[in-house]
């Protein structure tokens, strides 16, 4: 029950940043709209954990995976999709990013030995080809330089988020508490943020008015702080490959809200990608012969020596 609860939250506050993301679209400088976010953020955390006393600071040997972090999850992906934006509808971004199965499924076995099981490959293939007639509209427009680059872009942002559930995969075997890796992580995320903003001398621009500082607020403490959170405690608990499904429906609960403020008119075409969508989503979570779930990645050893975690335990 857990599990579906982290899911449904995830994929219902992460699918909903599309509007609040729009929104914020205007005078404020994208670096500097990440690094509102993201600062806020790490405040929420590290308060929450200091006002339950639970702060605490990572060991040194946590640090350079917590950079890593940092730079894949909460500073270079979001810099790849919000400049992907400028080139291509954000329907067809979200196509992109729902291939993270794929780049989690692969990731996993590269780096942690993890099993591809043919159950995942049938669910990611069900969920992007249900995702593309979702957005068939976007993607059957000839692709010009622009949308080349948008793709790129998006691609990379995709890896970018990938990877970064891999170093928190690392993260929570090594013994570090999720909730001190997220903040932690958030905070170096901003001051990489802040230096990318000095070394481009990017204008900081204040919040213009209540309608940025809500979306803001939305994207800080709900789709930063809480979904990041369940996202990653889901990964923790079922694996990359299971968890990064969400990012396949994330473009439903999107079109749906499009549907209800901004007139979107559904199709037979993306009626078919929504009933893809959801009967991906139900063979990555049916019961295996046994009556359980399976646990994608779980207990899986290492590869590299950077999650050689029994040496780690170890030196520490």
């Amino acid at each position: 029950m857990l599990n579906i609860v982290l899911f449904l939250a995830t994929v219902l506050i992460w699918g909903a940043t599309w509007i609040a993301i729009a929104m914020q679209v205007g005078p404020v400088p994208v670096l500097v709209s990440i690094l509102y976010r993201f600062a806020l953020a790490a405040l929420v955390v590290m308060g929450a954990l200091a006002f339950s006393g639970r702060l605490a600071v990572p060991e040194r040997r946590h640090q350079p995976f917590l950079a890593g972090m940092a730079l894949c999850l909460f500073s270079m992906n979001f810099v790849c999709f919000y400049n992907a934006a400028r080139f291509v509808p954000s329907g067809l971004i979200s196509v992109v990013f729902s291939l993270a199965t794929i780049y989690n499924a692969v990731n996993g076995r590269i780096l942690f030995g993890d099993r591809v099981t043919g159950r995942i490959l049938v669910a990611a293939a069900l969920g992007a080809g249900g995702v593309l007639l979702l957005f068939g509209r976007d993607i059957l427009v000839e692709l010009d330089a622009n949308a080349l680059k948008g793709v790129g872009l998006s691609a990379l942002g995709t890896m970018f988020f990938s990877l970064g559930n891999m170093i928190s995969r690392r993260n929570s075997a090594a013994g570090l508490p999720l909730l001190t890796a997220n903040a932690w992580s958030m905070a170096y995320g901003a001051v990489f943020l802040l230096a990318l903003i000095a070394f481009t001398r990017t204008p900081i621009v204040a919040p213009p008015d209540a309608r940025y500082i809500a979306a803001l607020l939305f994207l800080a403490i709900l789709g930063s702080a809480v979904a990041f959170t369940a996202y990653l405690t889901l990964v923790q608990r079922i694996g990359s490959a299971r968890a990064a499904y969400a990012t396949v429906l994330f473009p439903i609960v999107a079109l749906t809200l499009s549907t209800l403020f901004e007139g979107y008119r559904w199709t037979w075409l993306g009626t078919l990608g929504l009933a893809l969508c959801l009967l991906g989503n139900a063979v990555m979570f049916a019961p295996d012969r046994r009556g359980r779930l399976g646990r994608a990645g779980a207990g899986a050893t290492p590869r590299f020596r950077f999650a050689n975690l029994e040496e780690e335990k170890k030196r520490g």
